[in-house]
């Protein structure tokens, strides 16, 4: 038996079944016996403890410096807050409620408040108190499902969904894929997977039913596909073409070293998306050229203060001397209410999608602002260093920035402190930006097209709702004639052009972005010897024809098939 799904990470696992985050708890709604009330509160407050407990011992086996790392701080943080213990207390006292049941009510009632908020945002941190409720709920009961240790070295996942807390507990090393009923292309799990490297399928609606823990299992996350239980020819088959994945890996270390270039000669920067330290380390072999893309907001998500001026400074240094001379591009903070992010106090928003957010939230902040771009003017007295605007729609915002940076140098001068030169430019994720190009670029160095967002604001669809990913994909008529007139305006200028979006990852886009003239494409280091694959086996003209055949198109689906 097989179905089938969304391949977000492609290859091909063989493994046994876990059935993950379940946490199918026998719940007694009886009311408890007067003489039971001060154990059931012991109760609640021992499974706090112990999973709470487990959760700090699960950041033991995470990078401190991992972009995930903070996630599971949040579920701490709500399981150590006294107004979780009172309200278990008062349910189980007042209401004669077990402690499981008084878990189940309390986190409902919390999560229920937070998806009644009307905010994409706050309905996806709804899904993960409810996570966290049943997670409780089975510590209550001795059983708590969500245990890692007990992952086998086979082990194929299965979920509704993982959220990125959960994700960063998994220990990598044993995972051989994920499947998730849920999700979509530029989910923060599929982008976790691609990142990880690991198989993985979403939207793929398995019965759980049908699977028992330990059932033997392929995931052909080529095809598209998950075998239950698979025949004998089935694995076979299946075997002889991961053997053949396999070789097609090692097949493309042969591009590690190899300049990113066409074989009529077109060449094409690849460059690599990072969000930290660790990441940074991990590009040496990856054949990028440098790194296209550092989200430095994921800096402040792992600790209790923002990093000063020194701290900053001393990070990007140490980026700067992992790179060996290649090219660093630091996005300086992408922070609004749309990430959760402790050491900062922010302000709740109805919609934070349409909020304080990229360059709107640093100019409103410009303590947190300066002291960034004075640690990254530091750091490019030591290294090739470019800096990117966030979320920038205007020309008011670009001036204002650019004053900022100029106060940051005469502050450098007064003090003593050597500084650098950085090239500057800005994340185009709106169709404003696109528009407005024309009065930013004389005032740039080069651009880089956030293609997640742009298409999200473009098509007005939430790039993380599964029921959209087919009627509004990344790649429509919209997004094309609007990267080409981006392209466009930037070779009028004289301007580079990259794109650090999903797009630049697909394999069977590359051909569209080349062809449309984007000059770099910065992409997760999981996919870069597969995109400079592509590269170094096309043609530029043939690139170019395919993307003017698409302009012409009107519809998603003649474009799914050219790009097939």
């Amino acid at each position: 038996m097989a179905v089938t799904g969304i391949v977000v990470s492609p290859g091909i696992a063989f493994g046994q079944a876990v059935h993950i985050n379940l946490h199918n708890q026998t719940v007694d709604y009886r009311l408890l016996p007067v003489a039971d009330i001060a154990k059931e509160c012991k109760k609640a407050t021992k499974a706090i403890r112990f999973l709470t407990s487990h959760l700090s011992h699960c950041q033991t086996q995470i990078e401190p410096d991992s972009e995930h790392f903070h996630l599971i701080d949040a579920d701490i943080m709500l399981l150590e807050d006294d107004d979780l213990a009172e309200q278990l207390k008062n349910y189980i006292t007042r209401f004669r409620f077990s402690a499981v049941v008084s878990v189940e009510r309390i986190f409902a009632q919390h999560a229920e408040e937070l998806a009644q908020l009307d905010d994409p945002y706050m309905a996806n941190r709804s899904n993960d108190v409810l996570c966290l409720g049943k997670r409780l709920m089975s510590a209550v009961n001795g059983t708590l499902q969500w245990d890692v240790s007990k992952l086998t070295d086979n082990s194929i996942l299965l979920a509704e969904d993982i959220t990125p807390a959960e994700f960063a507990t998994i220990p990598l090393n044993k995972i051989k894929g994920i499947v998730l009923q849920t999700g979509g292309l530029t989910s923060h799990t599929a982008i976790l997977a691609k990142a990880a490297g690991i198989p993985a399928l979403l939207s793929c609606q398995f019965n759980t039913h049908d699977i028992l823990d330990g059932s033997p299992l392929i995931l052909d996350a080529i095809s598209g596909e998950l075998h239950i239980n698979p025949a004998p020819d089935t694995q076979q088959l299946l075997q002889q073409k991961s053997e053949q994945e396999s070789k097609r890996r090692d097949a493309l270390l042969q591009y590690v070293d190899k300049p990113s270039v066409t074989r009529d000669g077109h060449p094409v920067c690849l460059l690599a998306n990072v969000s930290s330290m660790n990441d940074i380390t991990q590009i040496e072999h990856s054949g990028a050229a440098g790194i296209g893309l550092f989200r430095t907001e994921f800096l402040l998500m792992q600790v209790d203060s923002v990093p000063n001026e020194k701290q900053q400074y001393q990070q990007y240094c140490d980026a700067l001397h992992s790179l060996n001379g290649k090219v660093l591009t630091i996005r300086t903070f992408d922070i609004g209410a749309d990430k959760e992010i402790p050491c900062l106090s922010q302000q709740y928003e109805d919609n934070p999608a349409l909020g304080v957010r990229g360059i709107r939230y640093s100019l409103q902040h410009q303590t947190l602002f300066t002291t960034q771009i004075k640690a990254v003017l530091r750091a490019a007295n030591h290294g090739r260093i470019r800096l990117l605007f966030p979320m920038v729609n205007q020309i008011e915002e670009l001036e204002q920035a650019f004053e900022l940076i100029d106060w940051c140098k005469q502050q450098l001068v007064e003090e003593e402190k050597g500084f650098g030169e950085l090239n500057v430019g800005i994340m185009v994720e709106t169709p404003a930006a696109v528009l407005n190009l024309p009065h930013l670029l004389p005032k740039l160095d080069f651009i880089s097209i956030g293609s997640n967002d742009l298409t999200q604001y473009t098509l007005a669809a939430d790039r993380g709702n599964p029921e959209l990913v087919k009627d509004y994909p990344p790649v429509s008529p919209a997004m094309i004639r609007l990267i080409k007139m981006a392209v466009d305006t930037c070779k009028i200028h004289q301007i580079k052009v990259c794109l650090c979006g999903e797009l630049a990852s697909d394999t069977k886009l590359i051909s569209l972005l080349v062809g449309l003239g984007i000059d770099e494409l910065s992409v997760n280091t999981a996919s870069l010897l597969d995109v400079k694959a592509t590269i170094c086996n096309g043609q530029y003209q043939q690139f170019y024809r395919q993307a003017q055949q698409a302009l012409g198109f009107s519809h998603i689906e003649q474009l799914n098939q050219l790009f097939s």
